[in-house]
């Protein structure tokens, strides 16, 4: 059973409660931009996830046909208990190597990107992790049911919900056993004397193992994000960033070795000439400011307007995959990353997003009008009412100058 999707509707109440315990405290973790940036990452990776090929289960069925393994039957509850305990063992190496070496962080560089540190991070998740499932190899091999794994890693997944948010400071004796939001909040960070640490997924007790725990500083609050910063609320280019950076480096180093080093290195090391060439600019510590470029409040309405009907359209496609053709279903997706896309550029002020929206919308409404298709497909039919809302949205409640700006 997968967990995930059963607690859906729990981390958006979890959202709310947070979002107005924080008013009331007036110590408020949340910011619109950020907040929809992370939450659009999210939608994303569900999208992915529907369209992918299934190349990790190929290989795990590949190989466990190949090596004749026999899983055993799930009867007694230990054998839940200690599989629960191996997949946060392997979820442990999995997240390390995922901040050690360079291939791996291209892909969960997604998830530090945010700024801010709250409940809504914990959804901001990849769209392109097609290497960690290596780390649970042992646990086919050892014959542990696909059910099984499935369930313990979903579980594994919603527990490490909670964990992101800065209302809660410690948990007393719980904060040398599992991981709780004092030692993730830690994990978050880009302070130099908190960088690489506490990687448990449940069980902070691998860390102290392994040597990669760092208490949290009463004199040292956590800045969060990452060392290089992304400056963008783009969520395709929050997936590509470090990739393109490694096409580029690639390219562009001299030497067949460097070439394919820089793909498999630690995440310190570029080679010096693409260094020189492509120099890192990393955050100014001492004088740290958030991203949050300026957006006035009929921009933010209609963007939080978007988020909300364009998470209505991707929860009803997930719930209706089974009942539309594959082809429909990449239609619908890719509308929908579209969409999300612009969403966020729109938040970062740009005009030609606003533009290039107006655009969509006339399209879906002008196709929707003249296909008709029938019978009619949930998806589509919202979709079609989404572009209604967004041209009569934004020709009547934009700014003056951005309304002449779609007219020009």
């Amino acid at each position: 059973m997968n967990f995930v999707q059963l607690a859906i509707p729990f981390f958006i109440l979890a959202l709310l409660i947070e979002f107005a315990y924080g008013f009331l405290v007036k110590r408020q973790t949340y910011r619109l931009g950020d907040t929809i940036n992370s939450l659009q990452l999210g939608v994303l990776s569900r999208l992915v996830g529907i369209l992918r090929l299934g190349f990790s289960a190929l290989v795990i069925s590949w190989l466990v046909g190949k090596l004749g393994v026999v899983s055993w039957s799930p009867d007694h509850w230990m054998q839940w208990v200690l599989s629960f305990i191996a997949y946060d063992f392997c979820y442990y190496w999995k997240h390390r190597f995922g901040h050690q070496w360079r291939i791996m962080w291209a892909s969960h560089v997604a998830h530090h990107q945010s700024q801010d540190y709250n409940l809504s991070t914990a959804l901001r998740q990849t769209s392109t992790d097609y290497v960690g499932f290596v780390f649970y190899l042992p646990l086919y091999l050892l014959g542990t049911p696909v059910e099984v794994i499935v369930s313990v890693g979903s579980l594994n997944l919603v527990y490490q919900f909670w964990v992101h948010t800065e209302h809660v400071r410690t948990l007393g004796v719980l904060d040398y056993l599992i991981v709780t939001p004092a030692n993730h909040r830690v994990h978050h960070a880009q302070n130099p004397e908190y960088i690489d640490a506490n990687y448990g997924g449940v069980f902070i007790l691998w860390d102290r193992m392994f040597g990669t725990f760092i208490e949290e500083m009463d004199d040292l609050k956590p800045t969060y994000g990452t060392v290089k910063p992304l400056r963008s609320w783009n969520p395709i280019w929050s997936n590509l960033e470090i990739y393109h950076q490694m096409i580029r480096d690639s390219f562009h180093t001299n030497g067949f070795k460097n070439k394919i080093k820089v793909w498999f290195s630690s995440t310190r090391w570029r080679p010096d000439d693409v260094m020189e060439q492509f120099p890192h600019v990393s955050n100014d510590m001492s004088n740290f400011v958030k991203y949050d470029p300026e957006c006035d409040s009929p921009t933010k309405t209609f963007s939080l307007l978007q988020f909300i009907t364009n998470s209505i359209i991707s929860t009803a496609l997930i719930f209706t995959v089974a009942d539309q053709s594959y082809v429909i279903t990449c239609i619908v997706a890719a509308m929908l990353i579209f969409s999300t896309t612009l969403v966020n550029l729109i938040l970062e002020n740009k005009q030609w997003a606003v533009n290039l929206e107006i655009i969509r919308s006339i399209f879906v409404v002008t196709a929707y009008l003249s296909f008709n298709i029938q019978p009619s497909i949930l998806t589509i039919d919202l979709f079609f009412y989404q572009a209604l809302m967004s041209i009569f949205y934004l020709l009547m409640f934009l700014p003056i100058n951005n309304r002449l700006s779609i007219i020009k």
